[in-house]
């Protein structure tokens, strides 16, 4: 299986992990409505037996029903699984003490002793300095209460700050994530893909399948329902001016026996330091994404993607 690390001394991972936003959360993703906590530890068993290790939450997804439900489906015990969590910084956090508090919260809902990676999840800094945070994330790491420390939605200077604030303390800065993926490219002509790896800092793609539009199920003739409808992109012209990418990804997955959704991951997984965390709230979706794993395009084919999507750089 192809594993990746977190950071310069982080634990190796599977290349392709599961983001869990969708596990519990009842407003964006109407959680309980089509899919409810069968759904989703399927979802987890199978990911797993796939050989998916890294698994994505968040206290804030579904106020804190994510993490609950991530420590249920884990309490049994598979020491090579990886959790991540993230941490809120809103304004009512004022202290180290505060930070420290958090940490522990997720800690009794996740149902462990020592969270894998803790990543900060927006860059704001409200009434607590940066300076307080990354100091008390020092010395989380210091106790034992977490084992590597990220960021996510950080620019390029958020993130060297970040890292020079925890190097100050002996603490490598592991992950930042951001949104990545064939037609989200922002990120590179930021200069942030090339900063994180001159840092050694590996890069988590979340929302690697643009919200479906990279899986083909999406056509001028097929348009999606709910809230994606107000989205331009998902519009008939926008899907149309998808073509050039879309057609290359479904020429790679008929050439490799593959989905296009399949050939949007291996791209990112191509990519230095990058690792996907698509989704999953179906055993299917799970054991779909893992189907990233064990094969990789073409040398010919990674660069004509890259070219066909230069116009969402």
């Amino acid at each position: 299986m192809t594993t990746k690390q977190l950071g310069p001394n982080g634990p190796l991972v599977s290349a392709v992990g599961i983001g869990t936003w969708s596990w519990g959360d009842r407003i964006f993703w109407d959680y309980g409505d089509q899919y409810g906590e069968a759904e989703v530890a399927d979802a987890f068993q199978a990911a797993i037996q796939a050989g998916i290790t890294l698994f994505d939450t968040a206290e804030i997804y579904g106020w804190g029903e994510s993490e609950r439900l991530v420590g249920k489906f884990h309490r049994d015990g598979q020491p090579s699984v990886c959790l991540a969590t993230k941490y809120g910084p809103v304004p009512w956090r004022l202290s180290e003490e505060a930070v420290i508090q958090a940490i522990q919260d997720s800690l009794n809902r996740l149902q462990v002793d020592v969270i894998d990676l803790y990543q900060v999840h927006w860059p704001f800094t409200f009434l607590m300095s940066y300076e307080t945070l990354f100091r008390a994330l020092g010395k989380a790491v210091h106790k034992g209460l977490i084992k590597t420390v990220g960021v996510s939605n950080y620019s390029v200077k958020q993130m060297q700050k970040a890292h020079a604030l925890l190097a100050d303390q002996g603490v490598p800065l592991a992950v930042n994530q951001v949104r990545y993926s064939l037609i989200t490219r922002q990120v590179e002509s930021q200069g942030l893909i090339a900063e994180a790896q001159a840092l050694n800092v590996t890069i988590l793609a979340y929302s690697p399948l643009a919200q479906g539009l990279l899986t083909g199920k999406y056509t001028p003739e097929q348009l999606p329902t709910g809230a994606r409808k107000a989205d331009q992109r998902f519009k008939p012209d926008g899907l149309r001016k998808l073509a050039p990418v879309t057609n290359l990804l479904r020429q790679f997955a008929e050439v490799h026996g593959k989905t296009m959704a399949q050939v949007a991951l291996n791209w990112l997984i191509a990519q230095e330091g990058v690792i996907p965390i698509p989704g999953a709230k179906t055993a299917q979706q799970a054991t779909e994404n893992a189907g990233a794993l064990g094969w990789s395009l073409t040398p010919e084919e990674v660069t004509a993607l890259e070219e066909a999507s230069r116009p969402w750089l």
